[in-house]
């Protein structure tokens, strides 16, 4: 499994390298939303974990510019945020996510 992962924390990211690592599947990193297009550029992944509140390019605009792009289109996309209000989450689906993690969240779990 093939896993693109984009969030302005350096912790987050150290944590999900480290979580989907162990689990054995193979990561790659971004920091922002336009990081993660030209990641993505390079790389099929299975599934893409995103951020909402970055700089430079936020989720919903990430989550928008993936769908747009006939390779990625039907990749399952779940939010990792420290949101959780009803509204973020339909603004998030409407955008094309498939799914939701509010952070703090739980390596062992």
């Amino acid at each position: 499994m093939n896993v693109l992962a984009v969030d302005d924390s350096r912790t987050i990211r150290d944590m999900l390298r480290l979580t989907l690592t162990g689990a054995g599947i193979t990561s790659h990193m971004a920091e922002d939303g336009r990081h993660g297009l030209d990641v993505l550029e390079g790389i099929n992944p299975d599934v893409i974990i995103t951020d909402i509140n970055m700089p430079r390019l936020d989720g919903f605009g990430f989550i928008d510019a993936v769908r747009r792009t006939e390779r990625h289109r039907t990749v399952p996309i779940l939010v990792l945020t420290t949101e959780s209000s009803a509204e973020l989450k339909a603004r998030a689906r409407d955008a094309g996510a498939t799914g939701w993690i509010v952070k703090p969240f739980d390596p062992e779990n």
